[in-house]
């Protein structure tokens, strides 16, 4: 049976990810391996119905714990569910977000610091992706990507926040150089691209 891979795109909203994750599968299509393909929060019927709820944009007065608490009951039941399950039948699973968001994004964009690493090593429970992909471009110019009217709840915060949350990912990226790949996300498509499938095959490499 083949080993299971576990991938994850992560960067700031407007990155490009959605892009490079066709990319991605692509790659791992043509190299015939079996592909799951889920998101964060969400990948599970528990997990998008909480996802429902954290990014309303109705949800003004929710509590910063409270956010990240449930970003990590959605991951726990995702981690449980559906990518442990795949990687044990040797799938590919590749992940829009996983726990690296919330270390960015409640950690460091909400302040609530070691916390958020504490509630989600429960979460994640010993299940980390092999390869990280960090698409790395300036908030304000992600965010202007998206028209304001299609911005939920998180995307719709102040410049402030997005910068601190882009800090917390350079963060992550240093104290995980293994693991974490920065990508200059400014870039055109295919040179992104050409830099994703060179660390793929590297991976695939040292299987």
């Amino acid at each position: 049976m083949k080993k299971g891979i576990f991938i994850s795109i992560e960067g700031p909203d407007g990155s490009g990810k959605s892009t490079q994750i066709e990319n991605i599968k692509q790659f791992f299509k043509d190299k015939k391996r079996d592909i799951v393909f889920t998101r964060e929060p969400g990948g599970t019927a528990i997990g998008e119905r909480i996802r429902a709820i954290i990014l309303d944009n109705n949800c003004s007065e929710m509590d910063y714990m409270t956010e990240a608490m449930l970003y990590a009951a959605a991951r726990a039941q995702h981690v449980s569910q559906v990518i442990k399950p795949a990687l044990a039948e040797g799938k590919t699973v590749i992940c829009d977000r996983f726990v690296d968001s919330s270390i960015a994004y409640q950690g460091y964009g909400r302040r609530l610091g070691e916390a958020v690493a504490v509630i989600n090593s429960y979460a994640v429970a010993g299940c980390m992706p092999d390869v990280t992909f960090l698409m790395k471009i300036d908030p304000s110019v992600g965010k202007n990507r998206i028209r304001a009217d299609q911005q939920d709840r998180l995307e719709s915060e102040k410049e402030a926040f997005h910068d601190e949350v882009f800090r917390g990912y350079l963060k992550l990226e240093e104290e995980n150089p293994g693991r974490i790949v920065g990508i200059d996300a400014s870039r055109s498509i295919d040179e992104i691209k050409r830099d994703i499938y060179s660390k793929l095959e590297e991976v695939l490499n040292c299987l």
